[in-house]
């Protein structure tokens, strides 16, 4: 098998793939994050792509998580042995099964169809799981850099992340887009926070490696108004939370997780925002926010 490393955010994994197994093609937007395999640092995981007759079964598998989220699903269940047995499938029809050993550390995976989308799905997996204890969190969020500070856009699907980040970039002069669905925030040794650009963009292609101080969260909500306010406490942590990937009913997983969300909320400011699509919101949005 031939070794592809790669480095986000500072942490390095490597993919194994077969000479014949086709899928080499599907790595080409992670090659902004390649390292060379002989001189890269430890591996937070392994992930082995194997052909579907390679990856066994288990034989017993007790569900845990079920997600879908436009189209896109995702199934989790643990095996006899404890370890976990994940399905990636896209629009009802299975794209892939992965099997990951206890801890995270290596995983194989077999693609069915939809490969690229198996992949991805699987390499965000793998790294949100693996790094949830190293003070790193993955977030679902479009991210904007403004005057050398990256500010994330959370919320749910259909709330208007992308097009808040396109308002910016289209009325904030110098606004850059960093990553459009998934970044990864870090809080470092020294206490400092930084967004990273990742290899997985969702439907905007953004594939961009490079790193920034985060300026703030914003939490956004439809409104026919728009309307600004920061959140303290309690509120700007429940804001952070439903971004974060995690298995969060893990308790090592959930405590390390908890501790970066808590790093996060007490050091960088969190706002609300309740806004119309509009030019005003972005406006408003980037009055405050860059003031902090």
């Amino acid at each position: 098998m031939k070794e592809y490393c790669y480095i986000v955010a500072g942490h390095c994994f490597s993919v194994y793939v077969s000479a014949d197994e086709g899928i080499t093609e599907e790595l080409a937007h992670y090659a902004p994050f390649a390292a060379d395999p002989a001189t890269a640092p430890r591996r937070v995981f392994r992930l082995n792509v194997v052909s579907p007759e390679e990856l066994p079964t288990p034989s017993s598998l007790t569900e845990e998580f079920q997600q879908d989220d436009d189209g896109s699903q995702i199934r989790l269940c643990r095996t006899a042995d404890g370890t976990s047995w994940f399905e990636f499938s896209l629009w009802g029809q299975l794209a892939g099964q992965m099997l990951a050993g206890v801890g995270f550390t290596e995983a194989v995976l077999a693609p069915k169809t939809y490969a690229g989308f198996a992949l991805g799905n699987a390499l965000m997996t793998m790294f949100a799981l693996s790094t949830a204890s190293l003070q790193t969190a993955l977030f679902h969020a479009a991210v904007v850099e403004d005057a050398g500070r990256g500010y994330l856009f959370l919320g749910k699907s259909g709330t208007g992340k992308s097009t808040h980040a396109r308002l910016w970039m289209k009325h904030i002069p110098g606004t850059q887009l960093v990553n459009d669905d998934n970044p990864v925030v870090r809080v470092l040794p020294d206490g400092s926070v930084r967004v990273y650009g990742s290899p997985w963009s969702g439907k905007t292609p953004c594939y961009r490696n490079v790193d920034y101080p985060v300026g703030g969260f914003v939490q956004l909500s439809q409104a026919p108004y728009n309307a600004i306010k920061r959140l303290k406490g309690i509120s700007s942590y429940a804001a952070l939370v439903p971004s974060i990937s995690g298995k969060r009913w893990d308790r090592t997983m959930a405590d390390g997780l908890h501790e970066t969300e808590n790093a996060l909320a007490s050091t960088v400011p969190v706002w609300h925002l309740e806004c119309l699509p509009d030019e005003a919101a972005a406006r408003l949005c980037h009055e405050n926010v860059s003031r902090v």
